[in-house]
């Protein structure tokens, strides 16, 4: 089986609260990511996936590059953090353009519909299992938000 490699970037805030988008028709919030197109750099999709799915736009020099790790069988993340605050990142100007159809009717709609700011300790409540698992046991967001300053 092929692994695919998603890129995207973990927005924490002044506050060390994480920018979680929610995934349009399904039950968990998400991270801003995606694939790379043909040719693309890993950093530029991230970049892209971000400003595509949040409208949030962030220059490559204030990424921090956190690396590549096991999501799912089938699924790396190769991931990179910033700090934005919340005037800088705020959610309710935050519009996701990356539209593909709806597998209920086919209407194309937006791969994520909200925003939040949520807090490390109750990223449980909002993420998929694998996501949550991987800021459980591999990329401490307390850690992460000591390390951006």
């Amino acid at each position: 089986m092929d692994k695919t490699t998603s890129c995207g970037v973990v927005i924490l805030n002044e506050d060390g609260e994480i920018l979680l988008c929610h995934a349009t028709e399904n039950a968990h919030w998400d991270l801003p990511k995606g694939n790379c197109e043909s040719g693309e750099r890993r950093v530029s999709a991230a970049l892209r996936e971000l400003f595509e799915e949040t409208g949030l736009r962030l220059t490559e020099d204030r990424l921090v590059e956190l690396g590549i790790f096991e999501y799912r069988p089938a699924k790396d993340l190769h991931l990179y953090a910033a700090r934005m605050t919340r005037s800088e990142a705020a959610i309710e100007r935050c519009v996701c353009t990356s539209m593909f159809p709806s597998p209920r009717d086919g209407r194309m709609i937006p791969e994520m519909d909200d925003f939040r700011w949520t807090t490390p300790s109750s990223i449980q409540d909002y993420c998929s299992g694998s996501l949550y698992r991987l800021f459980a046991t591999r990329l401490s967001l307390f850690e992460l938000h000591e390390r951006l300053g």
